[in-house]
């Protein structure tokens, strides 16, 4: 039975679940349950706190987890990251009061705050700059500064609202871009339950970034067309019972879909029509 680490709270946590769902597993209704067999698909799932699912994986125990990508270099765990999942992005930057330090390098010998020791440690590491403390604080990190714990802090970033309102500016260059990601143990063999669940989860990337359109166009026109709608690999060309017309289908990013039907029309195209993919294989 192939045995997957999911996120039990958090930003990862709901649509992890919702993926999973689409890619066809049973999920858990009450968060208080920790483990699920789905025996129609031959899965246990774990679900447990995401900072500890790279260690679970990387130790052997759990052959597959969905964590963040911050988490999993974080750890320092024997774990690797084989499918970028799309969701639960974040930017992982240093910040300071004005002034403080244009990039990494004006780091040396000053004090940093995180909840991510680990990945500062190695990226300060990687440009040759000595902290002369990294220290890990849980929560709201910005508060290190005004305490006197520390002279900089890095921390997640969306708008970066909340650290100009504590009197901090951001500088230099992303310490990280993070998302959601499938993690397994480093060096595992190949599995065919792991491959297995690896395609269902690339079907639902598939199914939520493209649609399917078909559409027709005069036979002359086809290969202007083609150019246009290329698909993954190649789409379906077919003679229409209307003399010197050609059927097309189709797949196209959704959301380029609009304007490929504004092209599509300006060339002759007719009948276009677009539907949601709900379940794709690659």
């Amino acid at each position: 039975m192939l045995r997957i680490a999911v996120p039990n709270k958090g930003s990862l946590s709901g649509p992890a679940a919702e993926m999973l769902h689409e890619a066809g597993y049973r999920q858990r209704k009450d968060s208080k349950e920790l483990v699920l067999v789905d025996t129609d698909n031959n899965v246990e799932f774990f679900f447990l706190r995401p900072r500890d699912i790279a260690v679970y994986v990387g130790s052997g125990r759990l052959d597959v987890g969905v964590t963040g990508r911050d988490l999993l270099l974080d750890s320092g765990a024997e774990a690797e990251e084989v499918l970028a999942l799309g969701f639960a992005g974040s930017t992982f930057r240093f910040a300071g009061p004005v002034g403080t330090a244009k990039d990494v390098q004006g780091l040396q010998g000053l004090r940093v705050a995180t909840s991510y020791p680990g990945l500062v440690r190695r990226h300060l590491a990687e440009h040759g700059v000595t902290a002369s403390a990294v220290t890990r604080l849980d929560g709201a990190v910005e508060t290190a500064i005004q305490l006197g714990v520390a002279d900089v802090i890095a921390d997640v970033v969306e708008t970066g609202t909340t650290l100009r309102n504590a009197g901090l500016e951001i500088f230099g260059e992303p310490i990280l871009e993070s998302d959601a990601v499938v993690i397994r143990p480093k060096g595992a063999s190949e599995d065919a339950r792991v491959e297995q669940f690896l395609r269902r989860l690339q079907g639902v990337l598939v199914a939520r970034r493209y649609v399917l359109m078909d559409y027709d166009i005069p036979a002359d026109r086809v290969g202007a067309a083609v150019a246009l709608t290329p698909g993954l690999e190649s789409p379906t060309v077919s003679p229409l019972h209307r003399e010197g017309w050609s059927a097309v289908r189709s797949m196209v990013l959704r959301k380029e879909a609009q304007r490929i039907m504004d092209d599509l029309w300006a060339i002759g195209a007719r009948a276009i029509l677009v539907t949601n993919i709900h379940a794709c294989r690659l």
